[in-house]
């Protein structure tokens, strides 16, 4: 009767973390976006005239037991003569019981449409790992204690992606094989597979570079993210970056049913090579308002740039 009754437990709890997974962990959250584009559209990949490696941490609604973690480590640059672009990065979520880890190659391709105005065209591939720790399920629960369940899938996105030296607009799938992420099966025959397939979500993206003065450049720019089943989730970020070496900005995160969070975010340019970058998020939503908000910090380091390589022949 134990068994049979933390089978049922098991279930429940193990459909709770695959909801969990399926809404939050794939979708990529980060406040500082514009940062971090590559991972959210493949066709950025080759955008840049210079290689490029970022790091990123966000710790989500500090003070809540077991808040959202998420790790990220990137590397993407341009070949050297031809339109294309390569990468890949590594991600790591955990929420305390679940964690969530992908590993991702990409592709991209770049062509000139008229003027400065080009369009790159991106494909990304990998594998995700999903794992739920049912020990903390009941540790006086040997049933509980036998195992910890893991999956394996492959994943997949495309991009498009149209931008000169002022201005940016992507559009982006994730997710675009709709693979099944239930580690349920085993537990209870009855599930239904489709509420645990890692959904396909949409990035809609865009931003301009504006300089105010020789001091002073002014960068809006907009993410908005939608899925099945899911709230549509909207960015907007504006950042003042003065001498090219130092910035300021603000933000508002919002679905259609109510704001989400208020941003702050702040960094610095050494000589063009390191960024270093900070935001904190302010919790507007019912639930993370009983947080002390959301921290995030990025790392970016850029090198081999082509542009001063005496060897390099005219991209085509």
């Amino acid at each position: 009767m134990k068994r049979t009754m933390t089978k049922y437990i098991l279930a429940a709890w193990v459909l709770l973390a695959t909801v969990e997974i399926g809404m939050a962990q794939p979708m990529f959250q980060f406040s500082q976006y514009m940062f971090n584009d590559y991972v959210i559209n493949p066709a950025i990949g080759g955008t840049h005239d210079y290689w490029q490696i970022r790091s990123n941490y966000r710790y989500q609604w500090a003070g809540v037991p077991d808040g959202p973690q998420t790790y990220m480590l990137g590397a993407y640059g341009p070949h050297k003569t031809l339109p294309m672009g390569y990468g890949g990065y590594l991600s790591y979520d955990n929420d305390g019981s679940t964690t969530y880890t992908g590993m991702y190659g990409s592709y991209a391709y770049s062509i000139k449409i008229t003027g400065d105005i080009r369009l790159s065209m991106g494909l990304m591939a990998g594998v995700v790992q999903n794992k739920v720790d049912l020990s903390v399920l009941d540790p006086s629960d040997q049933v509980a204690l036998e195992g910890k369940p893991t999956k394996f899938i492959p994943d997949g996105s495309l991009g498009v992606y149209l931008y000169t030296s002022q201005y940016f607009a992507g559009l982006s799938v994730s997710h675009v094989f709709f693979n099944n992420m239930s580690l349920l099966q085993e537990y209870d025959d009855g599930f239904d597979i489709n509420d645990a397939r890692l959904k396909p979500y949409f990035n809609i993206q865009g931003g301009y570079k504006y300089n105010l003065n020789r001091n002073f450049d002014i960068e809006p720019s907009v993410l908005m993210k939608a899925s099945p089943n899911f709230d549509f989730i909207t960015d907007i970020n504006v950042r003042a970056i003065y001498q090219k070496m130092v910035w300021g900005g603000m933000g508002v995160r919002y679905t259609f049913r109510n704001l989400d969070a208020l941003i702050i975010f702040l960094g610095y340019n050494y000589n063009d090579l390191v960024n270093i970058g900070y935001s904190y998020d302010i919790s507007m939503s019912s639930f993370g308002k009983n947080s002390y908000g959301s921290h995030e910090v990025m790392i970016g380091v850029k090198f081999d740039d082509i542009r001063k390589s005496k060897s390099k022949r005219k991209i085509r």
